[in-house]
């Protein structure tokens, strides 16, 4: 109620009001916590088409925008579709900010969590023990919750895949006894 509450409120003004936008996220997140969370992706795509429409040169607003449809697309259990835009973003990411930014490697654990769901345990391995807990422990620090979410991640990539090996285990083990 209170999303399209906010909705309504400021549906009147121009589509670059900027307090219409965030209206336009409320109402989206509203309704992907509501027994329909479907309805909340055609709001997201609107922000998203919005954000490009009128502000085309604000990189960050863009990938906020998607990473919001990413969200829902995970919600939805459309993970494949989910997995395609992380990627994307996630290269934005590294590509704009550095993979040690904290936004990078938030969105680079996303993308592992997708990559574990959909069973690519080998990119999934690759991403995170090459790229992101390198990073994560020189910043924020090996004792920052996310970076004990992407060790977590990494046991669960070594152990889950159904080709593992021994060193496979014994790796997973040593990461989940650090």
């Amino acid at each position: 109620a209170l999303g399209w509450a906010a909705w309504k409120t400021y549906l009147g003004r121009p589509d670059t009001d900027n307090t219409r936008c965030m209206s336009l996220d409320v109402l989206g997140d509203a309704l992907q916590v509501s027994p329909q969370p479907e309805d909340a992706l055609p709001v997201f795509e609107t922000k998203l088409h919005l954000t490009l429409r009128y502000w085309s040169h604000n990189e960050e607003h863009i990938l906020m925008a998607r990473s919001r449809i990413t969200t829902c697309l995970d919600t939805l259990e459309r993970y494949d579709e989910a997995l395609v835009l992380k990627r994307k973003i996630y290269a934005r990411r590294v590509a704009t900010l550095g993979v040690s930014n904290e936004r990078t490697l938030s969105i680079g654990n996303n993308l592992a969590a997708t990559l574990l769901h959909v069973k690519i345990w080998d990119d999934a391995k690759k991403l995170l023990g090459d790229q992101l807990l390198p990073a994560a422990r020189r910043s924020p620090g090996a004792n920052h919750p996310l970076t004990m979410t992407m060790k977590k991640n990494l046991a669960a990539a070594l152990f889950m895949n159904p080709e593992h090996t021994r060193d496979d285990l014994l790796e997973a083990k040593i990461i989940m006894q650090d």
